[in-house]
């Protein structure tokens, strides 16, 4: 029997939390032969998971990422399970684990840009974090047998970083729509409060980009309002501030964790997604809004470029007048997009289909 290990630590969390959440619920329905498979949780998610598929355990780890205790109570808790092969599934891992692992890297969005919490604390000690942070993913790219990127960009930006002689341990393997909206119904009540209105999905951290949307929308048709839906934090906060500097209440909204009912009323019935990051390593509502049929304006990053091509209609991020420009001719224009191949190229079970391939040459 092959014993894998899987980092899900972050398993409740936006984002990477998405990630494995499908990557587990896709495996638990896969013939595990010859595997066992070991889900490391934190205590509240350990309490309230558990597994139908008798080759998957689930293991308590109270070790949280960016921690010391991460670097060696982890490290310990790895070694006495005695793993044949480890998936470490966020870049914060354990230095001191020298046994053969896989490592996914979502995205180099930390290396280009301020990001979490730490952006928000004094330059010294963000400096110092930062170099540890370097530090540690230079490392889980070199000790990796093999790396999983969501994108070809991802990809083509670690070999840039790092160098060619790690592009052929690299694997892109394209993420999808999340299980739990496919499987939810919309919240039609909705209705009665919202119309005519454009929505941002995600975060809120400074390389989301998000003040300069709000920035742009003092251009836009005051009968339109714009949504912003994401999670209640220091960076949520933020932004509200920065609507109410801009005097913008009526017309720049947010929802903060909004359920999976909310986000599909919101997809079925916005103008439009816009989404003006800098940086991503995939872009998950953008493929949630092609899944529902919500037409997308978003950056011209490389990124959506390589996941949309030419089925969205871009501008320069950095350009609040640009930004500008774009909503209002799709305003006028109300442009038509065919997403229905787009729906067909991501997947998540097509993900942790590919994902079993590489545990099982690994």
């Amino acid at each position: 029997m092959k014993k894998i290990g899987i980092d899900a630590r972050l398993y409740s969390q936006t984002g990477v939390g998405t990630y494995l959440k499908n990557l587990i619920y896709y495996l638990e329905k896969k013939d595990l032969k010859n595997k066992l498979v070991y889900i490391y949780l934190m205590p509240d998610d350990y309490k309230n998971i558990s597994f139908l598929n008798k080759n998957i355990f689930k293991r308590k780890i109270n070790y949280r990422w960016h921690s010391l205790g991460e670097q060696i109570g982890f490290a310990i808790k790895l070694y006495q399970d005695n793993l044949d092969l480890m998936h470490f599934t966020y870049f914060s891992y354990p230095i001191f684990y020298w046994k053969k692992f896989i490592a996914t890297v979502h995205d180099v969005t930390p290396l280009l840009f301020k990001t979490g919490k730490a952006s928000t604390k004094n330059q010294l000690i963000y400096n110092i974090k930062h170099l540890f942070f370097r530090i540690i993913l230079r490392c889980q790219i070199n000790r990796a047998i093999k790396i999983i990127t969501p994108t070809n960009t991802v990809k083509e930006q670690l070999v840039e970083i790092y160098g060619q002689k790690i592009s052929k341990k690299i694997s892109a393997i394209y993420e999808g729509v999340n299980y739990q909206i496919m499987g939810s119904k919309e919240n039609k009540e909705l209705s009665k409060k919202f119309s005519n209105f454009f929505i941002y999905v995600g975060n809120f951290y400074p390389h989301k980009n998000v003040e300069k949307l709000i920035e742009a929308f003092q251009n836009i048709d005051k009968k339109y309002t714009l949504i912003l839906l994401g999670p209640d934090d220091f960076f949520s906060n933020k932004i509200l501030q920065c609507i109410d500097t801009l005097k913008l209440s009526k017309n720049v909204l947010m929802l903060k964790n909004p359920t999976l009912s909310d986000l599909i009323f919101f997809y079925k019935n916005a103008e439009a997604l816009i989404h003006p990051s800098l940086s991503e390593g995939f872009g998950l509502p953008l493929i949630e809004a092609a899944y529902f049929n919500c037409p997308i304006i978003a950056s011209n990053i490389e990124v959506f470029k390589e996941l949309l091509g030419n089925d969205y209609l871009s501008f320069n991020p950095k350009d609040t007048d640009d930004i500008v420009e774009k909503i209002n001719s799709f305003i006028k224009n109300y442009p038509k997009f065919d997403y229905k191949n787009i729906i067909k190229k991501y997947s998540f079970e097509k993900m942790t289909e590919k994902t079993l391939k590489i545990y099982k040459h690994s």
